[in-house]
Order: C-alpha cells, then structure tokens, then sequence
C-alpha cells in the first residue's frame, strides 16, 4: 500500500540549500520509493541510512534519488539516526537536519512548516506533536500509553513536550553537533530529548498530522509498540 500523495506549499524548494532530511530505513521497499520522491520535490538533500535491510529497501531508495549510506545488520533506529547525523556533520553548507519516517506517516507540508518556524523564531530545535491539535486519532489506548511515556519522557528530561516520541523533528547544526546517540532502539527517542535539552538551546513544538495508514501500523504504529516504548522507558 502506498502512502498518501502529499502536496506541498508555494515555492516548495524554499529550504533546499541548506537542509539534510535524514530518513532511518529498514524494509521499507513497498513504501520509501514514494517517500524519497515525495521529499525530493521539496528538499535537495535527502539521505537514508538502511539499517541492514533485506528486502531491497536500499536499491528502491537509491533508485528513487536518495543518497543511501549502510548498516550491514540492523543496529535500530537510534543508531541508523546517528549515522546520518554523522554524514551530515561532514556538509559546511547543512544549516538544519530534518528526522522524517520511511513508512510515509508524516506530512512534508509539516516538515516545510517547522523549518519555516525554525527559521522565523531562531529555534535551534522544533518538536512535531500530533497532540496540539485533532487531526491525529491514535485511538484510545495509544493515546493513554503515548501520553503516560509523555509524562516519563517529561520527568526525566526537565522538558515540557506534548509529544515525545514523533520522529519528525528539525534541528539546526549547532544543536547536531552537540549530541550524540548512544540508545540504538526505541530509548533513543528519550534519549534524543534529553541530549537536546541539555544543550540550552531555544526549542519549540509544532502542530503536526500522523497518517496512521494500514501500512504504517502494521510497520510499528500498533499499540504493542507504544507499550514497547512505556517499557522501555520504566526499565531505564
């Protein structure tokens, strides 16, 4: 099943030059072709890191106009997040790195929208939240789960989020260069929080829409994997 066509904003090569969207990859193959093209309208750069895939996730990605870099094994996402912040580090001209997901669960018109609120505000680091408004149904039980790891995330890190565990985040290079991910799985989204925030640098949130597709959920948007992240958090 493919992802939703998504249609973005005027001028939608507005942050080309000085943006890296850097997308985890692992067994994606029926979905990242049109992920990658989709950013491609929008973003000059876009790079993922195929985390030791098996299903040609990497040759469909690197066909649809990615700069792909490899994991020989699955390492989890955290590390995949990692690698592609390394790469970026190496780019003088790469101003912001967007975090975007391969299985097409988020709006490019969202990631437009936090890098033009970045830019607008000097916020070195913007946080997309699906709960700053109604667009987004997880369903009941997920919202529960999803808003307790809230309040873990929150405890632990001093911050005040809304929504600590969506992948799609803008953070400028200053704020790149001073983390590093240790948590290779589902802790690194914690763990990414918590590094940002020791930074001292300005951040913000922004209203964002998860499209919780068939596809997706079946990828890791099940309730089982919200649980899979509380878990993980209270063992910590």
């Amino acid at each position: 099943m493919q992802p939703p066509s998504q249609q973005t904003t005027a001028d939608p090569k507005r942050h080309a030059p000085d943006t890296w969207v850097v997308v985890p990859l692992f067994n994606e193959s029926t979905v990242i072709g049109e992920v990658v093209r989709g950013l491609l309208r929008s973003f000059d750069h876009v790079v993922c890191i195929d985390d030791g895939s098996t299903d040609g996730s990497a040759e469909v990605a690197l066909r649809a106009g990615a700069r792909v870099l490899h994991h020989p094994i699955n390492l989890g996402q955290g590390a995949a997040l990692q690698t592609g912040f390394s790469y970026v580090a190496t780019k003088p001209e790469a101003r912001f790195v967007v975090t975007f997901d391969a299985d097409g669960q988020h709006r490019i018109e969202d990631a437009l929208g936090m890098l033009d609120l970045a830019k607008s505000e000097d916020a070195a680091i913007v946080f997309g939240s699906r709960f700053l408004d109604t667009r987004t149904d997880p369903g009941v039980l997920k919202r529960i789960i999803l808003k307790t790891a809230v309040s873990v995330t929150n405890l632990t890190t001093g911050l005040r989020l809304t929504d600590a565990h969506n992948g799609l985040r803008v953070i400028r290079s200053d704020a790149v260069e001073r983390i590093h991910l240790d948590q290779d799985r589902m802790a690194h989204a914690t763990e990414i929080v918590l590094k940002l925030g020791r930074t001292g640098l300005p951040w913000r949130e922004y209203p964002v829409e998860l499209l919780y597709t068939d596809y997706s959920k079946a990828k890791g948007q099940s309730v089982l994997n919200s649980v899979n992240i509380l878990v993980d958090l209270l063992v910590r």
